[in-house]
């Protein structure tokens, strides 16, 4: 079994069939039970991703031995600076490498486009990504935003 990424449009059928799981996991949790598809529509409208796109930015898509699994995206922040969003991967295929996949070809990316830090932000109950993160070298910092949605930021150093 094997992961494969590629880039894809956030505006796309792929690109966009992803965001719309990823924000309905992430509406749901926040509000601890299942929320109407119009409240993860106003959220699509709210938090866009079209700079996902070079050169401000890309979204990538993860698959597991040909099952589309999740997504990762990256906008530059600032000059040198990639601020990661949208890290998702579908319950079922968790615990199998696919975050580890997205980060490290998302950092790859963000080199190739001559950023050298990767920051974030996440939230206190999303305790798996926040693992994800210190276990591929982010470390906390103090906010570089002001979410209301951020109880964690993090940092690393790409180059």
């Amino acid at each position: 079994m094997a992961w494969t990424v590629e880039a894809v449009d956030p505006d796309g059928p792929v690109g966009l069939g992803l965001l719309r799981e990823y924000y309905t996991e992430i509406v749901d949790r926040y509000w601890g039970r299942p929320q109407a598809p119009e409240v993860v529509d106003q959220v699509l409208v709210e938090e866009p991703s079209h700079d996902l796109v070079p050169p401000t930015g890309l979204l990538l898509a993860a698959s597991y031995d040909g099952e589309l699994a999740g997504c990762g995206g990256f906008r530059v922040l600032s000059p040198g600076i990639a601020e990661l969003t949208r890290v998702f991967l579908r319950p079922s295929l968790r615990g199998r490498g696919g975050g580890a996949a997205l980060l490290a070809e998302l950092e790859r990316a963000a080199v190739g486009l001559g950023l050298t830090t990767a920051r974030l932000d996440t939230r206190k109950d999303l305790v798996e990504a926040r693992r994800l993160y210190a276990r591929h070298g982010y470390v906390e910092i103090p906010a570089f935003n002001d979410s209301p949605y951020a109880d964690h930021w993090f940092e690393k150093r790409l180059v």
